[in-house]
């Protein structure tokens, strides 16, 4: 259970971080890349059947991929800071997107800096504030999510970075790129004829769709060609060997179902860790982690203790094969303004099972980005909403599937993983639905989740002033 002295008890935990440091040599370099709004099972990694992504492969070739790794908030800036933090989105206060975190939240520049480490990032930040992440900027990647065309990239500052040339002591370095978000106009989509690909089966099959899913796929290839090009820098700059590289494609794409939901395909995320010597290749683990899990595994790889205000727990143990399990629970939260209309919604999972509950279920679901017009969002939906219900009811289905849901939902994801069968009234899954519905009220009562409140327009102007309301101080 926490406490309210989260604060005191970082602040004085960092001068012991700086006792237990180890030996120079013993000290691996961190990097690690992120792609942005990348749907996990469209990766060929997780079961992907369109897109082509030879350098991700090859790194899992090399390291440990983990079947279960979950965001606690399938948004952008919720996840980074959950990451970046090693707390939940409460915790650190960012629960909503385009908001920001308490202004005295430590995250890994201040755990990792006692330590002897340079802490960069590059490309995408979209956290908030800087006294709650005082990275190092490092140019040459582009840090808008919404350019058109996204800008060239250029590696010569995260080469000269990660060069023991030119600094001293070992790095962890944060590469943030900018695809797949939309818009949808990197790479080449001819790669992917709109009429061959297969699309998945929580999106509705109509023309429009097929050439937005197209474009998206080409994204999906072109971060992959700047995955291999990092990946290449790095072994230039004679620092693989001792690198822990860790890849994840944050939460899912924005497409229905996906981001900005508690569903599988908007939690579920990509996380290959590779380590030359220290992780075995091509191998994969069910151990379950969250993106609260990965500040406290590289604090404890790095030779720090663990700090008692982490939410989450190292997995150091998964990547060295001594534990085949980790956490119980993934939880997770979602907070729909400023994106559209409230629409909190709470959920858990098990890795087997995953149980939502929507706390204002009369309500309906819209999200501006999905449902409006505009640039930067999806005119296909309107094909979805003026499709035929008499030729194609099933369009009709993933209408109602994501703009109408009942106060609970329950899944079997191992055998559904795009959840698209309820199970939450089949009286035969009475038990589990008790189990996870109580694990995850304790959760909620732990984070002091005041529930639908959290939701409001005062709560997230609080947040960007930096005078947050609820959760923990």
């Amino acid at each position: 259970m926490k406490t309210l002295s989260r604060l005191f008890l970082a602040a004085a935990i960092l001068p012991a971080f700086a006792l237990e440091s180890p030996a120079e040599e013993s000290r691996p370099n961190f990097l690690i890349i992120m792609a942005d709004d990348c749907t996990y099972n469209d990766l060929p990694l997780y079961g992907g059947e369109n897109a082509r992504t030879p350098n991700i492969d090859a790194l899992a070739a090399r390291g440990m991929v983990f079947n279960q790794a979950y965001v606690a908030s399938a948004m952008c800036q919720p996840c980074r800071a959950e990451l970046y933090t090693g707390l939940y989105p409460l915790s650190n206060g960012c629960c909503w997107n385009h908001s920001a975190s308490r202004p005295e939240t430590k995250s890994l520049p201040h755990y990792l800096r006692p330590l002897g480490y340079r802490v960069g990032i590059a490309g995408k930040v979209h956290v908030k504030p800087d006294t709650a992440f005082p990275f190092d900027p490092v140019p040459g990647f582009e840090p808008s999510c919404v350019d058109d065309p996204t800008k060239p990239h250029d590696l010569d500052p995260a080469r000269a970075y990660m060069s023991p040339e030119n600094h001293e002591g070992p790095f962890c370095l944060v590469i943030c790129l900018v695809e797949p978000h939309v818009p949808w106009v990197m790479g080449d989509p001819s790669q992917y004829p709109p009429k061959k690909i297969k699309l998945p089966p929580n999106l509705a099959d109509t023309p429009m769709t097929r050439q937005h899913f197209s474009n998206y796929l080409a994204e999906i290839t072109y971060m992959d060609g700047q995955v291999g090009e990092i990946l290449a820098a790095l072994d230039e700059s004679g620092q693989a060997d001792n690198t822990l590289v860790l890849f994840s494609s944050e939460q899912g794409s924005q497409f229905p179902g996906c981001k900005w939901t508690n569903w599988n395909t908007g939690l579920h995320t990509a996380l290959v860790a590779a380590w030359p010597g220290k992780i075995a290749g091509s191998t994969r683990t069910d151990a379950l982690v969250q993106y609260a899990d990965v500040t406290p595994t590289i604090v404890d790889i790095a030779g720090g203790e663990p700090s008692p205000v982490f939410d989450g727990s190292s997995f150091a143990g998964v990547l060295r094969r001594e534990k085949t399990t980790h956490r119980e629970f993934a939880y997770a939260m979602h907070n729909n303004l400023p994106e559209g209309p409230r629409y909190p919604i709470r959920s858990i999972t098990d890795g087997q099972y995953r149980y939502i509950r929507n706390l204002l279920p009369n309500e309906i679901y819209i999200e501006k980005h999905l449902m409006g017009g505009g640039r930067l969002n999806n005119p296909y939906w309107a094909t979805w909403v003026g499709d035929d219900p008499i030729k194609k009811p099933e369009t009709y289905e993933r209408i109602k599937r994501y703009m109408s849901r009942p106060p609970e939902q329950l899944y079997h994801t191992i055998s559904d993983p795009y959840e698209l069968s309820d199970i939450a009234g089949n009286s035969d899954q009475d038990g589990v639905r008790a189990k996870l519905s109580a694990a995850l009220d304790a959760w909620l009562k732990d984070e002091a989740d005041p529930g639908p409140e959290v939701d409001t327009v005062e709560a997230l102007q609080a947040s960007r002033k930096g005078e947050h309301l609820h959760g923990h101080p």
